[in-house]
């Protein structure tokens, strides 16, 4: 059985997605209220907070070595924030309907998004968030997307259309967005899809 180690508590809306930061000790809470929590789990202090728009954020993300806090929420619109300072960086309009999630590469400077229009994008920030694939098969919402820990250009994602893909990036504009291949066999919609971190394989 899991023991709880620390419980962070506050009244708020409902929280849509937690990330870690890999040296802080700092918990990122995305909110339904549109707002943003830092928190400080040593301490079980609220860092900082701020609000990013007046509708859902469904997914927010460290990305740590440029500091900053990438955002996704319901007006179709990807944020990113400096962490530091709370400025704005960069806001644009990503999907046609709500983004689900996004996920950050390790080490390229490349962000995908999954969202409610059916597709998955990928984007490079050094190229002043370049959308350089776009990736089409799903047929319903797709709900979560996560890079390979074991080859980095590969990533799955995950649809209430009851299934898993495996996909792979090109690196460049113009490269192939087909689908590896598709993993079946869920009687219902999936809304999670993680890779695990040990053995040989993914």
């Amino acid at each position: 059985r899991l023991d709880i180690k620390k419980k962070l508590s506050a009244r708020s809306d409902r929280v849509k997605c937690v990330d870690f930061h890999p040296s802080e000790p700092w918990t990122l809470s995305a909110l339904y209220s549109g707002n943003i929590f830092i928190w400080d789990y040593n301490t079980q202090t609220l860092v900082k907070q701020f609000e990013v728009c007046n509708l859902p954020v469904r997914c927010a993300k460290f990305v740590t070595r440029k500091q900053w806090i990438a955002t996704a929420s319901d007006d179709m619109h990807i944020r990113v924030f400096n962490y530091n300072s709370l400025e704005k960086a960069h806001e644009f309009e990503a999907h046609t309907d709500y983004i689900r999630y996004i996920a950050i590469h390790p080490t390229l400077p490349y962000l995908l998004s999954s969202s409610d229009d059916m597709s998955i994008k990928l984007w490079d920030w050094d190229k002043n968030w370049q959308n350089l694939q776009v990736f089409e098969s799903h047929a319903h919402y797709v709900m979560m997307c996560q890079w390979n820990p074991k080859d980095t250009n590969i990533f799955c994602s995950c649809s209430l259309d009851r299934s898993i893909k495996v996909w792979g990036v090109s690196g460049g504009a113009g490269g192939s967005s087909n689908c590896h291949f598709t993993l079946t066999g869920h009687q219902r919609g999936v809304n999670c899809v993680e890779y695990s971190p040990g053995g040989e394989k993914p």
